[in-house]
């Protein structure tokens, strides 16, 4: 069994920086991964002045910050209706799994009453969103070439990633072997250039980073939930058990969450019915109402990432550390991800078991990652 601590990219496993690994996937040539770790601070604070937002914006290239103060603009529609939420009473649980080092210890937490999303959010959703706001996802803007040493600037093209299955058995220790960088990928567009959302409208919205998540619940006069509020949502009022819906992974016999059967990555049995991402409400709610909160895909918190946050949160309606540190890539900035995705299995990612967490660099989308919403009284 594989725990996906062990590597993380926003959809399971990296072992390279983020940098390196999307460049990985974008280049088909051959180069050295360790120079994205090598620069001196001399050569960063080059690129930091060179990354500065006039300058890339006067390039046709947003930068970082552009994004953000992009991210920062929009404004709230206006809306108040809670008609596609469900009330989430609040109270005190047991948080955390002892099967996982970052989810160390099991402790008590007490969180207030909010409103939740029923379903993650939708293709549909999302795209009401766009309309309004013109809002443009992380994985549609420009590449800045600073950020990717080493790639041709004809490969520097807007994209995302998307699970692509190998037609052979290979080594789970490379996850480049089923995730393809695939130029033009992006919500509108989930597989590339040539697949479409029709059809699609009732599926999760996916290659959405935690920046597109944020942006898009500040105009739904939402937010993003907090990792408490998360798992205590997730767990139905019935408290810690092996998964969200029990201790049987299949209770009667039926698969009751989009996971992945079969053999991963390359035999996928399809038994739950799905392939891939599955329309929302496929699978049934639990005691809250929720849906999908195991599998179909992972969904961004407003928590920043540390493995060592439980030992000293806050009891009371803890919001994540000042900070984000991840020892595997100390240099990124991470936020939580909950609830895992169609690809998780006992298999390969675990993470979709109770208690578990996510974590994913906060410019990362992919074709297994979306979100859903909260909003207080």
């Amino acid at each position: 069994m594989i725990d996906n601590q062990v590597f993380f990219f926003s959809t399971g496993r990296l072992k390279l920086p983020l940098r390196c690994y999307v460049a990985a996937l974008i280049s088909s040539v051959v180069f050295a991964f360790s120079g994205c770790n090598s620069s001196s601070k001399t050569d960063q604070a080059a690129v930091t002045e060179t990354d500065s937002g006039a300058n890339c914006v006067a390039k046709g290239i947003p930068s970082r910050s552009a994004a953000v103060r992009q991210a920062a603009s929009v404004t709230g529609s206006g809306e108040t209706s809670t008609d596609s939420m469900a009330w989430i009473p609040g109270g005190t649980f047991q948080m955390g799994a002892d099967e996982f080092p970052d989810a160390r210890p099991v402790h008590n937490v007490t969180v207030n009453g909010f409103w939740m999303d029923r379903h993650e959010v939708t293709n549909a959703e999302f795209a009401r969103f766009v309309a309004a706001t013109h809002y443009v996802t992380v994985a549609e803007r420009p590449l800045n070439p600073s950020d990717y040493p080493g790639v041709p600037a004809d490969k520097l093209v807007p994209g995302s990633a998307v699970f692509t299955p190998p037609a052979e058995k290979v080594s789970l220790s490379d996850p480049l072997r089923w995730w393809q960088y695939v130029p033009g990928a992006n919500w509108k567009q989930p597989e590339g250039p040539k697949s479409s959302l029709k059809g699609r409208e009732n599926l999760p919205v996916v290659h959405v980073c935690q920046e597109d998540a944020a942006a898009y619940a500040k105009w739904a006069g939402k937010r993003l939930p907090t990792e408490a509020e998360w798992e205590f949502a997730a767990q139905g009022g019935k408290g810690a058990r092996t998964y969200y819906w029990g201790n049987e992974l299949k209770p009667g016999g039926k698969w009751i969450a989009n996971i992945y059967q079969g053999d991963f990555p390359n035999k996928n049995t399809s038994e739950d019915g799905f392939a891939g991402v599955a329309p929302v409400q496929s699978f049934p709610a639990n005691s809250y109402g929720l849906f999908d909160m195991d599998g179909n895909v992972w969904e961004w918190c407003q928590d920043l990432y540390r493995p060592d946050y439980y030992q000293s949160s806050p009891v009371s309606n803890p919001k994540g550390p000042k900070d984000s540190y991840d020892p595997e890539e100390p240099g990124a900035v991470k936020y939580v991800q909950r609830g895992g995705s169609f690809l998780c299995s006992d298999q390969y990612c675990i993470r979709y078991k109770a208690g578990s967490r996510g974590k994913g660099e906060v410019s990362s989308g992919s074709s297994n990652l979306g979100f859903r919403c909260v909003r207080e009284k």
